[in-house]
C-alpha cells in the first residue's frame, strides 16, 4: 500500500502531470485499491487491507476537502459545494464500512472515485481538442 495520498501528489506533480490528471490518477488508484479489497473479501488479511484502503481513500478525500474549502480554489462555488457535500457522504460511508464491514458497501465508494476520475479525464480530453 502506498503512503499518504499527498505523497503521490507531490512525486508525480513534480514530474509532468497537471492537477486534474493527478487528481484523476489518485482517485483511480483509490478505486483500484478498494476494488481489490472487494475482490478478495474472503482472504484472511481482510481487516488490515480494508483498513488501509479505507484510510487511503479517506485521506485523499480529506485533502480534496481542504482544497475545496480554500478561498483560492478556482472552481465555481456551486461545484465546490457539491463536491464538499459528496466528500461528506464519502466520510459517512467510510465510517459505516469501518463499523460494519460489508463487501457491497464499497461499491459506491469505488463508483464515485471512478466517475469523478473519468469526468476529470473527459475534461482533459476536451481541453486538448483544437
Amino acid at each position: 500500500m502506498a503512503g499518504h495520498p499527498l505523497d503521490a501528489y507531490k512525486t508525480v506533480e513534480s514530474n509532468t502531470l497537471t492537477g486534474r490528471e493527478l487528481e484523476a490518477m489518485v482517485l483511480s488508484k483509490a478505486a483500484m485499491v478498494l476494488q481489490d479489497v472487494r475482490n478478495h473479501w474472503e482472504e484472511a488479511d481482510l481487516t488490515v487491507r480494508l483498513d488501509e484502503a479505507l484510510r487511503y481513500n479517506q485521506r485523499l478525500w480529506t485533502f480534496f476537502q481542504v482544497e475545496l474549502g480554500s478561498t483560492e480554489n478556482p472552481l465555481p462555488s456551486e461545484i465546490r459545494q457539491n463536491l464538499l457535500s459528496l466528500s461528506k457522504y464519502i466520510d459517512k460511508r467510510t465510517f459505516e464500512v469501518m463499523a460494519s464491514p460489508v463487501r457491497e458497501k464499497l461499491d459506491i465508494l469505488i463508483s464515485i472515485n471512478n466517475n469523478i476520475a473519468a469526468g476529470l479525464r473527459g475534461h482533459l480530453g476536451e481541453a486538448a481538442k483544437p
